[in-house]
């Protein structure tokens, strides 16, 4: 059986499910890209900004403003940018850039969640009316009769419908799970990089060293 065919056996639940598919594809393209690029790059840039920090922090800025499309760069510059900052000020500006962040790294998991509950149920719906198709198609008197293709035709319609809003639903899952799995790291890289930030600052700040923007 073609795609098409199948889907078109699925019934009128067919088209939200084909709705939802095209949905959780445009979004994981553009949650792929948006990620690869993070993992990419990102511990590179951070691990070379922390090294240079060290010994030279206006270099070390300079680098994190030519990163401004990744994550940790964004919440270090909002930090390093403040005017003299004392270590608890920066500390607290560090975990208030984090904040702001998490938004941007959990975007549209609401979506993924919504197709993810409502594409089996979906399924589910198409499967019933699929069988009260055949039921009420099904004439006990006429068996092999002109009754049997629509009994036969309701049975797809519940089958097919099942099938594909479980197609949906674990496509949508998989991916879902891989980004979560990403933020989750993301999340613990930003702790990580933003405690070494914060003790590298506070060094800065104890030897008078402490004016990191120009």
């Amino acid at each position: 059986m073609q795609i098409s065919q199948f889907i078109t056996s699925a019934g009128i639940v067919a088209w939200p499910l084909l709705m939802f598919s095209i949905v959780a594809i445009a979004l994981v393209i553009e949650r792929g890209r948006f990620w690869f690029k993070i993992l990419r790059k990102q511990s590179l840039v951070v691990q070379k900004v922390l090294k240079i920090y060290r010994t030279d922090a206006y270099t070390a800025l300079s680098i994190l403003q030519k990163n401004v499309d990744l994550p940790i760069p964004r919440i270090f510059l909002e930090a390093l940018e403040l005017e003299q900052p004392t270590p608890d000020e920066m500390r607290l500006a560090l975990e208030s850039a984090a904040s702001a962040e998490l938004p941007h790294l959990r975007r549209f998991n609401t979506v993924f969640d919504t197709i993810i509950n409502v594409a089996p149920l979906l399924g589910l719906l198409g499967t019933v009316l699929g069988l009260m198709t055949s039921f009420s198609s099904l004439n006990i008197g006429d068996v092999g009769g002109s009754s049997s293709a629509e009994v036969t035709g309701g049975i797809s319609e519940a089958l097919a419908s099942t099938v594909l809003g479980l197609v949906v639903a674990i496509f949508t899952l998989v991916f879902s799970n891989m980004f979560r799995g990403f933020y989750k790291r993301q999340i613990a890289l930003i702790q990580e990089y933003g405690g070494q930030l914060e003790l590298l600052y506070r060094i800065h700040y104890e030897r008078g060293n402490f004016k990191v923007n120009s």
